[in-house]
Formats: structure tokens, C-alpha cells, sequence
């Protein structure tokens, strides 16, 4: 990847730090639509369903621009590598996210899922030869200082679930890992928006066999708040963070886009507040701040 502009890098730093919030914010849609008494495979099945008219739309633009010759054409080793990227970075993280979500709390739920940026750096450094720099071990250092204060009193290690849904979101957090580490080496070359329009489709279709498959046609009744909050979460929690994130891994890479990541899930403490009506401690500001400022050591990379 080309060293990038100093507008190109901002750029990127921006879409990787508003589309982590985006994302995280996908815990407290969920939550809500617990509430009416669907399950993980309900939650996805429903966001990948409402999220697939977006992707295809962009994914047939993407190929008839391909056919024009206005960009290059894929071969049979880049569609295998696509339908990899799908089915591990959005139908099996997100599955294994939701599952978790059962589970455990929202506040632990974000708290594991801060190890992918680290799994993305040791797996770059050790199959890629990217060496970590001494100022990224300081920010992941002052990021994992602050989440531990923001979770604090937030994070319960107690109930018969907790093992079993911790699991399935340390297994989301590898899953989405290596799809950024894969995305990344791919993206320059296929562009961001391609990658991300087929990735998700390839997902898309997936998530909504598996759902078909288990529930049937009988699993499309369900009350009227699932499909509204579900289209929140497909559009502001799917579509746009998505292509969000990938643009900000094509100008920055995969490793700083992930650890930017750490940003997004302290924004859960604020959202909570709204819209689940959750108290923000001191503890929890300070966290905050300090996750600031690993964001800041990042920019000044």
C-alpha cells in the first residue's frame, strides 16, 4: 500500500473512528429488539435480509463498470477469496456476536471484541513480516487502560452463560480480524467498494439461507418493532459503517483502522444513556479520555 497524503490519512481516520461507532452501536439496537423475544438468528437474519437490496444495487453497479472495462475484472482465485472474506467477516463474526449477546452484557461483549485490533497486529507481524511500532503498544496500551475503567462497574462475570457467550465473541473478534487482514491485502487492488459490495452480498446471501433454513418462511412473523429497528440496524449499523470501515482501511491499512476501532465501543456508554437509560460514572469519563488520547498517539503516527 502507498504511503498516504496527510488528507488521505485524516480521511481514513475519521471513516475507521465514525464507523466504529456505527458498529458498536449495534449492541443497543440489539438489546431492544431482544425485547420482543427473537433470538441471534432473528437479529441477523432480519439485518442481512434489509441489508441486501444496498449491497446487491452497489455490487451490480461495481460489475457493470467491470464489463465497460472501467476497472479491472476478477479472476476465479479473487471470487474465492471474496466469498472467504464474506462468509468469516460478516456472516460468522456477526453470528457468533449476536449468539454471545444472549449472553452477556453489552459493556463485556465490547470489552472482548477489543482484542481483534491486537489479533489483527500479531497476525500482520507474524504471516505479513509488519512490524509493530513502539508507539501502537502505547496506544493499545492507554486504549486497554481506558476500557478497563470504562467497563469497570459494567461488567458481570457471574451467570451460567458467560463462558459460552465470552466464547463466541472472542471466536467474532478472530473472525473479524482476519477479514480485515484480508480485506486489506485485497483492497488496493479490487477498490474498497467493490470488495466490501461483494463480501457483503456473499454474507448476505448466507445469513439468509442458514435463517430460511432453521425458521422457515414461518420466521418472517414477527412483530412490527422488529422490522423497524432491524432496518435501523441494517442501514446506520450495517451499510454505511461498512463501507465505511473498508474506505478507511484502503487509506490508512488494516492495522490502524482496527485499533481505531477502540474508539467506537466507548461510545456504547453514551448511547446506553439515551437509549437504554444506563449512568455514566466518573470512572467511566476517565476511561473515556484516556481512549482519546490513545486515538490521538495513533493520528500522530
Amino acid at each position: 500500500m502507498k504511503p498516504p497524503t496527510a488528507r488521505m490519512f485524516w480521511t481514513g481516520f475519521a471513516l475507521a473512528a465514525l464507523g466504529s461507532v456505527l458498529f458498536s452501536a449495534k449492541a443497543i439496537v440489539a438489546k431492544l429488539t431482544y425485547r420482543y423475544g427473537v433470538q441471534a438468528l432473528d437479529v441477523i437474519g432480519f439485518r442481512m435480509m434489509l441489508s441486501l437490496p444496498f449491497f446487491l444495487a452497489i455490487a451490480w453497479a461495481q460489475a457493470r463498470r467491470a464489463r465497460l472495462g472501467r476497472i479491472a475484472r476478477l479472476d476465479r482465485r479473487d471470487g474465492l477469496r471474496i466469498v472467504f472474506l464474506g462468509v468469516i467477516g460478516y456472516y460468522l463474526s456477526s453470528f457468533l456476536d449476536f449468539i454471545g449477546l444472549e449472553y452477556i452484557s453489552a459493556g463485556l461483549e465490547r470489552l472482548i471484541l477489543f482484542l481483534a485490533p491486537t489479533f489483527v497486529l500479531l497476525i500482520s507481524a507474524c504471516f505479513l513480516k509488519r512490524p509493530i511500532a513502539r508507539r501502537q503498544w502505547v496506544a493499545m496500551g492507554l486504549a486497554y487502560f481506558g476500557v478497563a475503567l470504562v467497563f469497570w462497574g459494567d461488567l458481570s462475570i457471574s451467570g451460567d452463560g458467560v463462558v459460552i457467550g465470552s466464547l463466541c465473541v472472542l471466536g467474532a473478534a478472530i473472525s473479524y480480524a482476519l477479514y480485515l487482514i484480508g480485506s486489506g491485502e485485497m483492497v488496493e487492488r479490487v477498490t474498497a467498494t467493490r470488495l466490501t459490495a461483494y463480501a457483503m452480498s456473499v454474507s448476505a446471501v448466507v445469513t439468509m439461507a442458514h435463517f430460511f433454513l432453521v425458521r422457515g418462511w414461518d420466521g418472517l412473523m414477527v412483530p412490527w418493532p422488529v422490522y423497524r429497528l432491524s432496518l435501523i440496524h441494517a442501514v446506520f449499523h450495517t451499510v454505511l459503517p461498512t463501507f465505511m470501515v473498508m474506505w478507511a482501511v484502503a487509506r490508512i491499512g488494516a492495522p490502524l483502522a482496527a485499533q481505531l476501532g477502540l474508539i467506537g465501543p466507548v461510545s456504547i456508554l453514551f448511547l446506553a444513556y439515551v437509549f437504554l437509560g444506563e449512568p455514566i460514572t466518573t470512572i467511566q469519563v476517565g476511561g473515556t479520555v484516556f481512549v482519546a488520547v490513545s486515538a490521538v498517539v495513533l493520528g500522530r503516527r
